[in-house]
């Protein structure tokens, strides 16, 4: 399934996601430098773009991004949309991008939403797959800079760019429905609640956290985007240096990670949808960090590092032994 946000926390801009599936592609970090091509199946080549990092498995030497950013501070990523994501045959005059070359064609451009908005224009998301082993995946994708955020959703009824206040997004149902869903938890509160039962009835403040009894708890997308939305507005930060922040993130995103074995998704074998990773990226100093599921230790990697106008694609595999600190 998965889950993706974006915040700012005094001045400084973060973008994270989890990757929820049941199965691994062999993701890794890569790195795209601007004068490396990329290429599309039917529009023209990008010779030079902007320095793409991010996760993605590798395919016959294409990457094919599950999130990234860009040198702009610009970030995205795919997230499940089944049932309701629906992709197109080429359409004369549009720019028809597959699913898998979205996050390219829009971070190899893009420096801003604004520009997000004038290049998604004229797009067309087409059913091309990627190989016959690899059908277009369901999705639809969360796009943030370092002010704002969008959702861009191809459904049956045509291709729709939507203004994301919370910027956050899940899955199913539709970007609409889930934020209007939020209106029904506006009584959740960090703080203890007053009685307003009825005056008369001596109702007891038995417990810390009864502001959040009827926070939803499940793997189900809509439980997580309410509760993503009300962790994030509600994380209090006691330090806003960067390793502080980092922490942060992750303690945000992990709240809504999945645990193997609480969401079945196919029987006979039994499969089960866990958060194969989660990553985060400073959308300011050009930064990744990634935790996997089997390695709780977060990674860093740093755009800055490399050279960022070279010509060749770079890989970091996942580290996804568990790193434990030795104390005796």
């Amino acid at each position: 399934m998965c889950t993706a946000l974006s915040f700012t926390v005094d001045g400084h801009h973060y973008f994270g996601r989890n990757f929820d599936y049941e199965r691994s592609y062999g993701e890794e970090v890569v790195i795209s430098p601007a004068n490396d091509p990329i290429n599309f199946y039917q529009m023209p080549t990008l010779e030079h773009h902007y320095p793409l990092l991010g996760i993605a498995a590798v395919f016959d030497g294409t990457p094919l991004f599950f999130d990234a950013m860009n040198d702009q501070g610009l970030a995205m990523a795919g997230l499940n949309y089944p049932d309701n994501a629906y992709y197109r045959d080429s359409i004369a005059g549009k720019d028809n991008i597959a699913s898998y070359e979205i996050i390219p064609w829009v971070l190899g451009q893009c420096s801003s939403i604004q520009e997000v908005k004038q290049l998604l224009a004229k797009v067309n998301i087409t059913n091309h797959a990627f190989s016959a082993q690899l059908e277009p995946a369901t999705l639809h994708w969360i796009i943030t800079d370092r002010q704002t955020s969008v959702v861009l959703e191809s459904d049956q009824d045509g291709i729709h760019v939507y203004d994301n206040p919370v910027s956050v997004l899940t899955n199913n149902p539709s970007f609409p429905k889930q934020l209007f869903n939020l209106n029904n938890y506006r009584a959740l509160s960090a703080n203890n609640p007053d009685n307003t039962f009825n005056s008369q009835v001596p109702l007891l403040d038995y417990s810390r956290g009864l502001g959040t009894h009827n926070l939803p708890g499940g793997m189900d997308s809509a439980s997580r985007f309410v509760r993503a939305t009300f962790t994030k507005y509600n994380t209090v930060w006691a330090k806003t240096d960067e390793l502080s922040n980092v922490t942060e993130l992750f303690h945000i995103m992990h709240s809504v990670e999945q645990q193997s074995g609480s969401d079945q998704v196919a029987d006979n074998p039994a499969k089960f949808e866990y958060t194969i990773y989660t990553v985060g990226y400073n959308l300011d100093q050009r930064q990744l960090y990634y935790t996997t599921y089997t390695n709780n230790q977060i990674n860093h990697v740093d755009l800055n590092k490399i050279d960022a106008q070279g010509d060749q694609m770079i890989t970091y595999p996942f580290v996804e032994e568990q790193a434990i600190n030795q104390i005796n």
